[in-house]
């Protein structure tokens, strides 16, 4: 059954938070402030929070740049996965991904579906590894955020969430490179 294995002790994870906008300023980013509020409720470390304007190169430099950093476990992102013209986040991450992670998707879809119906097809949430850090695209309402951090991610950056979770893997995110094969 899953749920939280209180014998085992919890880990915090280093997270960043990148809002991909050409509209929010930090004082008005309600959706990355919901997520860092989330992030440091749940007891994990904010480990950086920015904001870049819907510019596929500026995106995935933060990204990158976030991933080349040892003091940074997991990127979440929100804005940018419309269908608008400025809407290019999933664009400037994907070809980045080592590994795609498509039940993140799938998942978020299901969750998003129970609560604004087939609004949820407007969304191109995503989720991979680039550097051997997880990287997640999310929607950029608040609602969207909550949906994907109260409903996937508080669990599977839970240690102590059974049968399995992402903390548990992440030491092993990077045998591809230390086998000798490159990363973005």
């Amino acid at each position: 059954m899953a749920g939280i294995n209180e014998s085992r002790s919890f880990m915090p994870v280093r997270i960043a938070v990148l809002t991909v906008s050409d509209t929010r300023s930090l004082a008005d980013d309600k959706s990355g402030q919901t997520l860092a509020d989330r992030i440091t409720e749940a007891g994990h470390i904010l480990a950086a929070r920015d904001i870049v304007t819907d510019d596929r190169d500026k995106i995935r430099d933060t990204v990158l740049a976030w991933s080349r950093d040892k003091a940074i476990d997991v990127v979440i992102t929100t804005g940018g996965t419309g269908f608008t013209g400025r809407d290019v986040t999933p664009e400037a991450l994907e070809p980045i991904f080592e590994k795609r992670m498509d039940g993140f998707s799938e998942v978020f879809h299901r969750i998003s579906y129970d609560k604004i119906g087939t609004s949820t097809i407007q969304s191109r949430a995503t989720g991979g590894v680039v550097n051997a850090t997880f990287v997640f695209v999310l929607p950029g309402s608040p609602g969207a955020c909550k949906d994907a951090w109260d409903g996937i991610l508080k669990a599977q950056l839970d240690y102590r969430h059974m049968p399995c979770n992402f903390v548990e893997i992440m030491p092993r995110l990077d045998e591809h490179l230390r086998r000798g094969k490159s990363a973005p």
